[in-house]
């Protein structure tokens, strides 16, 4: 598909790589208080975007993992209504990507604090709110929170709801670690393990697979490092993200899916092959999806992606874009 694109006359596929330094003035200070790290995909320049989606990734990612996805996503979109032009925001959320080095991203780290941070990006760049929010396993907590704390008056009264939510892979209520195989416990203990920097990213690999890991894995977490000087260290904030995977992990949103905003769509998707969810909760949702709604709040819809472990975007993104665009692609820009 990304061969077709490029060959595709008249289709520029845009990037714009980001960091967002903005001067905020807080209760009085002058300090400069620098936002998010974020990417832009659109698949055109030659108009401009009237629907914005973020795109917020998992733990240990960064913005630049949804990089190929949000380009076809935007693409097809854009191709299936010539009038609409969609902006995808890739965000590095908090302690992750080139946010890592951002200072300012005070702790707890938290989903709550992840959400707060989506709206001060929102308004220290002037943007409108976004249309829709896609979020991946942790990330989808963080738009989960981000939508409740938009119901709940937090970011205040100019505050529109995203008309969509997606939710991919994301275990919406709290996860008990004795329901898992505890993985993620694992790689994040045996990182804490090793020494801030290492001499080189097939020195780490090496490490990881004589630890247990599998090769797929450990070279993942390969991708992770950044150079400095003659070594490579992570380039993500170690220790502030085990402090978000506990929030994640202690975290239930399971009152927002029950009575979503009116106006608000939440959909969730589940990996066929994905080791995260318990057969409880799976029927839990399915019950929920069932019952419909009478009008008066928003809606919420299941979806299974099949030939799909957890990460979606990389065993099954023809699959998954089949799911989401043509939802996505019903969303119109508000009247001015």
């Amino acid at each position: 598909m990304a061969r077709a694109l490029r060959n595709k006359p008249g289709l520029h596929l845009l990037t714009r790589f980001l960091n967002s330094p903005s001067p905020v003035h807080l209760h009085g200070s002058t300090r400069t208080l620098e936002t998010l790290a974020y990417e832009e995909v659109r698949a055109s320049t030659d108009k401009p975007y009237n629907l914005t989606a973020f795109v917020l990734h998992g733990l240990l990612g960064s913005g630049r993992n949804w990089r190929s996805f949000s380009r076809n996503l935007a693409s097809t979109l854009s191709n299936s209504s010539p009038s609409i032009e969609w902006r995808m925001v890739l965000v590095d959320i908090r302690n992750h990507g080139r946010s890592a080095d951002i200072e300012g991203l005070e702790p707890p780290h938290d989903m709550v604090n992840a959400a707060n941070d989506l709206a001060d990006l929102i308004k220290a760049r002037d943007w409108a709110w976004p249309d829709a929010v896609i979020g991946h396993s942790m990330g989808g907590k963080v738009a989960l929170q981000f939508a409740e704390s938009c119901a709940r008056g937090d970011y205040g009264e100019s505050v529109v709801y995203p008309k969509q939510l997606w939710i991919l892979d994301s275990v919406p209520g709290e996860v008990n670690s004795e329901n898992s195989d505890g993985e993620v416990e694992k790689v994040l203990q045996t990182l804490q393990s090793l020494p801030s920097s290492v001499p080189s990213r097939k020195w780490l690999v090496s490490r990881m697979i004589e630890l247990g890991f599998s090769k797929s894995l450990s070279e993942w977490i390969g991708s992770n490092l950044k150079k400095s000087g003659e070594h490579e260290t992570w380039a993500f904030n170690l220790e502030g993200a085990v402090q978000m995977f506990n929030s994640y992990r202690e975290k239930s949103y399971w009152s927002l899916l029950e009575h979503p905003p009116k106006g608000m769509e939440i959909a969730i998707v589940r990996a066929e092959n994905s080791d995260r969810w318990d057969s409880h909760v799976i029927h839990r949702l399915e019950n929920l999806a069932n019952q419909g709604g009478d009008g008066d709040e928003g809606k919420f819809s299941i979806h299974v992606l099949p030939n799909s472990g957890h990460w979606v975007h990389v065993d099954n993104p023809n699959g998954l874009l089949e799911i989401v665009a043509p939802k996505l692609a019903s969303v119109r820009p508000d009247s001015s």
